[in-house]
């Protein structure tokens, strides 16, 4: 059985028929404008400093503990309908392929495991890329959670490469990149902002879709 990781973008598009769309996306990212209040602003510049600093010396798990989670905290992906999971293991099988991984962090319904997934999010070293296709691990993540979701509504996620952010919208069978924000220097206001947006896309979906608990 293949694995997540093992995943280029170009097998995802291959087995999946997917393809990647090149018209402006700044729609889907930067509107409308999230502004985040005078707390949120100081821990912000305190952790974008930090990241200038210690960005090419931290390891994968230094950088999720003194800068990705202290920064998502700032959006609080938990709440009474949904919440962020770290480190659970998906699994899609279809008449083509099988296939199953761990995600770094996704934001789902369910309580103690994930359901329907709305947001996938991967960290990677830039040092990595040579081993591992971070699109086309974070597309077949995607791609489960459409298969998960029945295809009722478009997938969005992100990874990172040291400081940079990409953020990719799945939508049936195109997808769209962002171009790379560094968090680094003041486009993580626009992270941050487009992280907003994100919430605000689960909290519509949940308000129009019903999306029935799984039951086994």
């Amino acid at each position: 059985m293949k694995s997540f990781e093992s995943w280029t973008f170009e097998d995802v598009q291959n087995t999946f028929g997917i393809t990647r769309s090149f018209k402006d996306s700044s729609v889907y990212w930067v509107t409308p404008q999230k502004q985040p209040n005078q707390r949120e602003k100081e821990t912000i510049e305190i952790l974008k400093i930090l990241l200038r600093k210690y960005v090419d010396t931290w390891n994968e798990d230094e950088i999720k503990f003194h800068f990705i989670g202290p920064f998502l905290s700032l959006i609080n992906f938990t709440t009474d309908n949904y919440k962020s999971f770290t480190q659970r293991t998906l699994h899609l099988k279809t008449e083509k392929v099988e296939t199953s991984g761990r995600v770094d962090m996704m934001v789902c319904t369910g309580i103690q495991k994930p359901q329907h997934p709305f947001f996938f999010f991967n960290e990677y070293k830039p040092s990595k890329r040579g081993i591992n296709d971070p699109l086309g691990q974070l597309l077949i993540e995607m791609i489960t959670g459409l298969y998960l979701n029945e295809n009722k509504f478009p997938m969005y996620g992100a990874y990172t490469e040291g400081r940079f952010w990409y953020f990719v919208v799945l939508d049936k069978s195109e997808y769209i990149i962002s171009h790379a924000f560094d968090a680094s220097e003041d486009e993580i206001y626009e992270i941050y902002s487009v992280l907003c947006n994100v919430k605000d896309y689960i909290e519509g979906i949940l308000a129009t879709i019903n999306l029935k608990p799984e039951v086994k």
